[in-house]
Parts: C-alpha cells; sequence; structure tokens
C-alpha cells in the first residue's frame, strides 16, 4: 500500500535555483561542492525530493507493516545548523570509514556535518560510493 501522505517525493523544482539561495553564502559553497562530489560518485543528476534534499537516484522500500514509497537513494540537505547527508541505508556497520572521516554526528540514517572544511572528502566520496552499493544489496536502485 503506498502512502500517498509522503511529503519526501521528487519535485520539479530547480536544484540550481535551491542551491543558489542557500544562505550563509559559506553554505551555499558546501552545498554546491556536495552537489559536485554526489554527481561525480554517482554520475547521476540531482532532483528535489520535498523542498529541501538534493537527491540522486531512487529505489523503492516497502516494510513489513505495508508501508511503501520511493525515496532517493543518496542525497544532501544543506540545513542551518548543518549539513544533512542521506548515504547510509541505515543497516551496516561503517564505523570504519567513519573514523577517518572527521568532525561528524550520526543519525539512523544520516549523516552530519558542520562543514566541509572538516572532514575528508576522499572519505567522504568513499562513503557515499558505499553506502550506494550497500543499499543496491537489498533494492533496485535506479538513475532517476
Amino acid at each position: 500500500m503506498t502512502d500517498s501522505g509522503i511529503k519526501t517525493r521528487p519535485t520539479g523544482a530547480s536544484v540550481a535555483e535551491f542551491l543558489a539561495g542557500v544562505e550563509p553564502s559559506p553554505r551555499r559553497a558546501d552545498a554546491l561542492a556536495l552537489d559536485a562530489i554526489f554527481r561525480e560518485v554517482t554520475g547521476w543528476q540531482p532532483r528535489m525530493w520535498g523542498p529541501s534534499i538534493v537527491g540522486y537516484g531512487s529505489y523503492h522500500y516497502v516494510y513489513d507493516s505495508g508501508h511503501e514509497g520511493d525515496m532517493c537513494a543518496t542525497g544532501f540537505s544543506p540545513r542551518k545548523a548543518n549539513l544533512v547527508l542521506y548515504i547510509m541505508p541505515g543497516y551496516q556497520d561503517y564505523s570504519d570509514l567513519l573514523a577517518g572521516l572527521g568532525k561528524h554526528r550520526l543519525g539512523k540514517s544520516c549523516l552530519y556535518l558542520g562543514k566541509l572544511a572538516d572532514v575528508d572528502l576522499g572519505m567522504l566520496r568513499q562513503i557515499i560510493r558505499t553506502g550506494l552499493d550497500d543499499l543496491a544489496v537489498n533494492h533496485t536502485v535506479s538513475p532517476g
């Protein structure tokens, strides 16, 4: 049963316009850099998911409860307090990779960064790729 009340859906909004409007300017610079990194690692063009998530690729999920939907395979949101990265499916242990990342906090399947200057961008690329590869083990991931 698909839940039509899901707020995080792909929209027709412009990613470029969204990123251009990110404030303050240091957060916007980090968001533009993240966009370049995600495009490089995934090879996919981004699209907006809901009002504030820049997503790359997609996958369909079905929970044991019967709830199902679609979500971006990976992406980020340049929020006021943190850069929120949606890169870990939530069921793998990334502690070895995260140990080399730099300053971060974790959510269930989110990675919170204060600013990109505080992290190793090579390690971040590796974490994004690993997250996508892990997601593809349990779900069909598509570029669109």
